[in-house]
């Protein structure tokens, strides 16, 4: 884009920034109260030390905790640096996401270029709002549930079910959104034809189903005995049962396969057009949902089955079902296998600072790895392009059937 036009993106740069750094104060808040089984509404923020309310002032993003020099202006208590800098990380990255998208155009020699795409960069910020949002919004959340879990072990549910609503929301809204010209025909996830809606929504029945025999205790939730083998203290427990509770879980998915079966008979019989384009966004969705989620748990259970172990938490089947949902079927497969490689790392980067600092050894759960792979194809969505064209060639890029 030239020079002189990168003023037209000033505001809209400026507001996406702010907005960053407001849902990192959000994120705090989420961080704190989730684990502690608060409600993140209420009641309005006070110092953890002395009670006292905080005023407006103190509650701006980034600009309050600078204000007060990081201390409780009451009390003086120290007030812990992590706040400013979730909502520095935040604000920065929404407003990187926006100058990928928006900003660097479709140049194919420049990175930044090609983070995006031609369907974001024509559109604009004004005709992809929806679709924008989900996926900022999944940032965000997978921020939280990667120190909620670092923490705790635990991955809140509430989290990746807001996700996953949200994209199922946001696709077909997005399809309502009348595209530039230059960008017709194009999408930035993969859609479905008839056939796979009905398999998706199927399938998606499927879960809901299964899910309302749980709320209603027709079938129980897996470990749920799991507390009483988790010693003081700690956050994780040596369970013996786990291969009993893959049976409950299968028990769980039933419906679900089900689904999935029927949908393909129901879509045999339906028409080879192509359907509407809202019916195609929200298709790409609920596969994409499918796809993440049924991935994690296919390697849970046949893990746990093998060694006698938990393989994987569940809170990993609803998150990489949540990156689904907002990024489609194909880039849940790529961060499925590039997390392993960000484990490894944290192994040895761990083992090291133990060895050299005398510090000790801190695990870290399966989430924030997916986390750190579903960063990587999204900013380095390039390399990902180029990897894909090599040993899946056959696979199309996304764009909506004629």
């Amino acid at each position: 884009m030239p020079i002189y036009k990168l003023y037209l993106h000033v505001p809209t740069a400026l507001f996406v920034f702010a907005f960053g750094a407001i849902v990192g104060s959000f994120i705090n808040v989420v961080i704190y109260r989730l684990p502690a089984g608060m409600s993140v509404i209420s009641p309005p923020s006070r110092c953890p030390f002395c009670g006292v309310r905080l005023a407006w002032y103190d509650n701006m993003p980034i600009l309050g905790w600078l204000i007060v020099r990081g201390r409780c202006r009451t009390c003086k208590a120290p007030i812990s640096p992590q706040y400013m800098l979730v909502e520095a990380f935040m604000a920065c990255l929404f407003l990187g996401l926006y100058a990928a998208f928006y900003i660097a155009g479709p140049v194919p020699n420049w990175w930044w270029g090609q983070v995006g795409g031609d369907w974001w960069f024509y559109n604009g910020p004004f005709r992809t709002p929806p679709a924008f949002l989900a996926l900022i919004l999944m940032l965000a959340g997978l921020v939280a549930m990667t120190i909620i879990d670092a923490r705790t072990f635990t991955i809140p549910m509430g989290i990746p079910r807001v996700l996953t609503i949200v994209a199922f929301v946001a696709w077909p809204l997005q399809a309502l959104f009348p595209p530039d010209s230059r960008a017709v025909g194009l999408w930035p996830i993969h859609t479905t034809d008839w056939h796979w809606f009905a398999v998706a929504a199927c399938g998606m029945a499927g879960v809901l189903l299964a899910w309302g025999l749980l709320c209603r205790r027709i079938i129980r939730y897996s470990f749920d005995d799991y507390d009483k083998y988790v010693p003081d203290g700690q956050v994780i427990g040596d369970y013996p049962h786990a291969r009993r509770e893959m049976g409950v879980e299968m028990l769980f998915l039933l419906p679900v396969v089900t689904g999935l079966t029927a949908g393909h008979f129901i879509g045999n019989v339906l028409p080879a057009t192509a359907p509407p384009v809202i019916i195609q966004a929200l298709g790409g969705s609920l596969i994409g949902y499918l796809c993440g989620a049924g991935l994690v748990w296919a390697v849970r259970i046949l893990g746990t089955l093998g060694f006698g172990k938990e393989a994987m938490g569940l809170g990993d089947v609803h998150l990489l079902g949540a990156i689904g949902a907002v990024l489609g079927w194909v880039d849940p497969i790529w961060i499925f296998f590039l997390a392993p490689f960000f484990g490894l790392s944290w192994a040895v980067v761990s083992m090291g600072m133990s060895s050299v600092f005398k510090l000790r050894r801190v695990p870290l759960p399966y989430g924030p790895h997916l986390a750190m792979a579903t960063l990587v194809v999204i900013f380095c969505r390039p390399a990902v392009n180029w990897v894909q064209s090599i040993y899946l060639p056959g696979l199309p890029t996304p764009a909506l059937m004629p």
